[in-house]
């Protein structure tokens, strides 16, 4: 069952590997008469937002992105003025400011809804939209100059609010197999991980926690799609098309697609372009 939906109800941070223009390809494969969604990599919010089911449990290991998910629902409208001191005061100077409230210390001294205020601002204002932290766990994503950065999506945040309010979410902060195992036959899981690294890109998949995302982790994913597979919960997961991704999920082989995406926040011009990355469920329509 979903909510009439809301265009508004969309992403409101930037999010390397996003799936705002995979959605198409990611809808056509979606099954019918879901009971609760799962999506433990939450990311961005592109799909989740866009499928606007009643019954939804979504998930991410980055606290800091939660914890501004949980301000959009409960605290929006300090969210909103806070985000409007920014933009009004946004420099160059301001930017490493702010950025260094994890280095000094004044982070732990903040509200969440400051914290979540300071995580918007960076991102939009920050070189390409990345989200990358050092080994310390501190943002270390240089400014990014921007003209005019949209700073303040006032109608999305009030339009995400209201939906995050009136519908049945979950927002979990933690490991994805947390996430996912009380899902049942009749549930459905998206699965979006920091993709496998493609031969030119070795980077493309850590970074964006302080543990990285690495061939362990990769494979560690696999026996959970294995697990709720065993489970009868329909599963699928985008990844990149790589050797190893298709080695480990040979037994799906018959119900992997390969579709085209935009990679548009890489850290490298060389980077950016038309790439193949995977659909895989354990599931046919």
């Amino acid at each position: 069952m979903v909510t009439k939906k809301n265009p508004l109800v969309k992403p409101f941070v930037k999010w390397a590997g996003g799936k705002r223009q995979l959605l198409p390809e990611i809808k056509n494969y979606i099954p019918n008469n879901i009971k609760n969604y799962y999506e433990p990599f939450a990311g961005g919010g592109a799909v989740f937002l866009s499928m606007q089911f009643n019954h939804t449990i979504i998930n991410d290991f980055n606290s800091e992105l939660i914890n501004t998910y949980i301000a959009v629902r409960d605290n929006v409208d300090i969210l909103v003025n806070l985000l409007k001191y920014h933009e009004s005061n946004n420099s160059s100077e301001y930017y490493y400011e702010m950025r260094a409230w994890d280095r000094n210390g004044l982070i732990n001294q903040k509200t969440k809804v400051e914290r979540a205020a300071r995580f918007i601002y960076l991102n939009k204002t920050g070189f390409n939209g990345l989200f990358r932290v050092n080994s310390q766990g501190q943002i270390n994503v240089p400014y990014g100059r921007y003209k005019n950065p949209s700073i303040v999506n006032e109608e999305v945040l009030y339009a995400v609010s209201n939906y995050l309010n009136k519908s049945k979410i979950k927002i979990l902060n933690g490991d994805y197999a947390d996430a996912v195992k009380d899902a049942v036959a009749g549930d459905f899981v998206y699965l979006d991980p920091p993709y496998a690294p493609i031969s030119d890109d070795k980077q493309s998949f850590v970074g964006y926690t302080l543990n990285g995302f690495g061939n362990d982790e990769q494979i560690r994913l696999y026996e959970t799609f294995q697990y709720l597979d065993s489970k009868n919960v329909n599963v699928m997961m985008s990844n990149s098309s790589v050797p190893m991704i298709h080695e480990l999920y040979e037994n799906y082989q018959d119900t992997t697609h390969i579709v085209k995406a935009m990679r548009s926040i890489n850290s490298s011009a060389s980077g950016r372009g038309k790439v193949d990355e995977v659909l895989i469920m354990n599931y046919v329509l």
